[in-house]
């Protein structure tokens, strides 16, 4: 079974409001991002904070399952253990994406999904014309890491930790924008 874990358990504090919720073409910022990953794996796993109420009610309808950080402030790290703790036994590998991050290219998660069955890699990280990004592909052998994580570095410690493991994939396409500012945002609806 192929998990994803969608982190939205942010505090928004750069935006001001709830970030996850903004109306972007109709739908939530954080509905874009969820359901870019809901074809290509078996079960998600959406990590809220603060705004659960909104982002369930944002999700209605869709095949997702919730789990509830108590300590958002503690950054990532915290969101991707609960995450990770939240993963259905069995789970061979989990996708972590970014509930901000609605405007993922086409073919991203299908080129992660096959570079580690195709290399056996540990993670299959995307890298977006020379800068490595996310959403980041880990198999079940680093879930332990994951979920020791705290802090606000996410996951780059464990893809950091021993670069062999690490199959890194070329994205001929920009990186794809999240949303932290009202900037950011702003800029999302002229693309």
């Amino acid at each position: 079974m192929i998990a994803a874990i969608v982190l939205a358990a942010g505090l928004a504090r750069r935006m001001g409001r709830p970030k996850l919720l903004l109306d972007l073409g109709g739908k939530p910022v954080v509905r874009w991002s969820v359901e870019s990953v809901l074809p290509h794996v078996d079960d998600v796993v959406v990590v809220t904070g603060p705004d659960d109420d909104g982002i369930r009610a944002a999700l209605a309808g869709l095949p997702v399952r919730f789990a509830v950080n108590p300590r958002p402030e503690a950054g990532q790290g915290s969101s991707i253990a609960i995450g990770m703790r939240a993963l259905e036994p069995g789970t061979a590998a989990a996708l972590v994406g970014l509930g901000d991050q609605p405007r993922l290219p086409e073919g991203v998660i299908a080129a992660l999904l096959r570079a580690r069955e195709e290399t056996g890699s540990s993670i299959a990280a995307p890298v977006y014309r020379g800068t490595q990004g996310t959403p980041v592909l880990f198999g079940a052998e680093v879930f332990g890491e994951l979920a020791a994580l705290d802090g606000d570095a996410g996951a780059r410690s464990v893809v950091q930790a021993r670069p062999e493991r690490v199959a890194r994939v070329p994205i001929d396409a920009p990186m794809p924008p999240d949303v932290d500012t009202p900037e950011d945002y702003a800029r999302l609806h002229v693309q």
